[in-house]
């Protein structure tokens, strides 16, 4: 408050001036002990003056007290909400930084961009604030009503606009949740997916030694743990180098091949067992054919000799072609023996899939000779079980096509009859004197898979509720 004159009815002047000189001069010692009674009510009047330095400032009541009280109010108040913003900004820097290290996607990149935006916002109505504190001393002794007044309503309006902006503030904090979802979830995999990593490779070095330790190589298997290493090392130098997502990728790809090596490395044995069998399996398998191959030549000679060259001509390379197939088995069965003796279990394996694949096909070969003449054979006996079986097929057919019809659909019946007159053209080719019994039998074959697909077509339709 402003300091105003002393004046007699002012209570900055001590009443006990006043009173004093209306007490009457009183001779003796009545004089001196009323004078003794009046100093203790002289200095309890006078704290109130000392205290307010001069009577510069009024203590109690007045318009002036009220104001400097409120705009008082409005600083705590709009320090409060500066104080709000202030953490929440903080929080919300701490989450962006969490997105960016992991995330670098477009919706990333705008999440950024909006927070320095927002940040402007936050500056701008931090600095109003800053300001409106700076311009006003509410302590100020002399601090006038219109001042206070003043400096309340600045105040006022600088806590609105940190609540404003802190209402800005929150908003884009909600809209963050899906991506800081997303980034914490990576983060919280990240000290996981490392740790597994190098469990991985690990177990995998213990394996290998393991494997050395009972006499096997695995030459392969440590040349690709060692490849590891330079990934291990960037895996020790964290992601703040190399980025959560790519830490985090090159951890599960460490991990996923470090376990190929320790899953094969401890499988090594048993697959050391397995091409020995195998070996011996194959080996045994060959001079079975060798002996088999030997019947297919006789075989030959009692088609030619009893029927037509169309139900032969097409096995006369089958004896050559399984003696071959048999002497290229042997050759690769000796380079796997040699390559198991090696330790080169990959060769092993490769050459024995080859031998597999040679004895497969001479086998068939050698199995459609004997095949042939007993088709033939049976035929030759009766063919009417033949034509018998494939007319049963051909009627059926016709039965589902008329199910629930009056007449059958011409995509149906078409096919069918033509399977009836091709048939009919089969067992012509019977008549004569030489017969072409393979002819007839394949002809048969053919009309039975076409009727086949006829009815796989009905059925299709009827079930799609055509």
């Amino acid at each position: 408050m402003t300091a105003t004159p002393g004046e007699p009815d002012s209570p900055s002047v001590p009443r006990a001036h006043r009173a004093r000189r209306r007490i009457p001069r009183t001779p003796g010692p009545l004089r001196d002990t009323l004078a003794l009674m009046g100093l203790p009510l002289l200095a309890v009047l006078a704290l109130p003056a000392a205290f307010a330095g001069g009577g510069t400032r009024r203590w109690f009541g007045g318009r002036a007290e009220n104001q400097r009280a409120e705009a008082q109010a409005a600083k705590d108040a709009a320090a409060a909400a500066f104080y709000e913003l202030d953490t929440a900004q903080r929080d919300l820097r701490i989450s962006i930084e969490t997105i960016t290290a992991v995330d670098d996607s477009p919706a990333a990149r705008r999440a950024v961009a909006d927070f320095d935006a927002l940040g402007n916002r936050i500056d701008e109505a931090s600095h109003r604030y800053i300001n409106a504190v700076d311009a006003h001393d509410l302590d100020r002794d002399d601090l006038e009503a219109s001042t206070a007044s003043h400096a309340r309503s600045e105040l006022t309006a600088a806590k609105e606009e940190l609540d404003r902006v802190k209402q800005e503030l929150d908003r884009f904090t909600d809209g963050l949740g899906p991506l800081l979802g997303k980034a914490e979830t990576q983060l919280a995999r990240l000290a996981p997916a490392i740790e597994r990593a190098r469990q991985a490779l690990l177990a995998a070095s213990n394996a290998l030694d393991s494997v050395r330790a009972s006499g096997l190589k695995a030459d392969d298997l440590a040349a690709r743990l060692a490849a590891l290493s330079p990934e291990l090392k960037k895996l020790n130098q964290g992601a703040g180098q190399h980025g959560v997502p790519q830490t985090l990728e090159r951890a599960e790809r460490v991990t996923r091949e470090a376990e190929a090596v320790r899953v094969e490395a401890e499988r090594l044995p048993d697959r050391a067992a397995e091409i020995d069998h195998r070996l011996v399996s194959l080996r045994t398998r060959a001079q079975a054919l060798t002996t088999r191959s030997e019947q297919v030549e006789p075989t030959l000679s009692e088609l030619r000799r009893r029927f037509t060259a169309a139900c032969w001509q097409d096995l006369q390379h089958v004896p050559d072609a399984a003696n071959e197939n048999v002497r290229q088995a042997e050759a690769k069965l000796a380079e796997a023996h040699t390559a198991r003796g090696a330790q080169r279990w990959a060769d092993a394996t490769a050459l024995l899939s080859t031998v597999r694949a040679l004895l497969n096909s001479t086998d068939e070969a050698v199995s459609a000779a004997g095949d042939r003449l007993h088709r033939l054979n049976a035929v030759q006996k009766d063919p009417q079980q033949e034509i018998d079986r494939t007319r049963f097929a051909i009627r059926d057919a016709q039965r589902l096509a008329m199910a629930g019809r009056n007449t059958p659909d011409p995509r149906h019946a078409r096919p069918l009859d033509d399977a009836v007159a091709r048939l009919d053209r089969a067992v012509a080719t019977l008549e004569g004197r030489h017969p072409d019994y393979w002819h007839f039998l394949t002809e048969t074959e053919a009309v039975r898979r076409a009727v086949a697909h006829v009815v796989s077509g009905i059925r299709e339709e009827r079930g799609a509720g055509h």
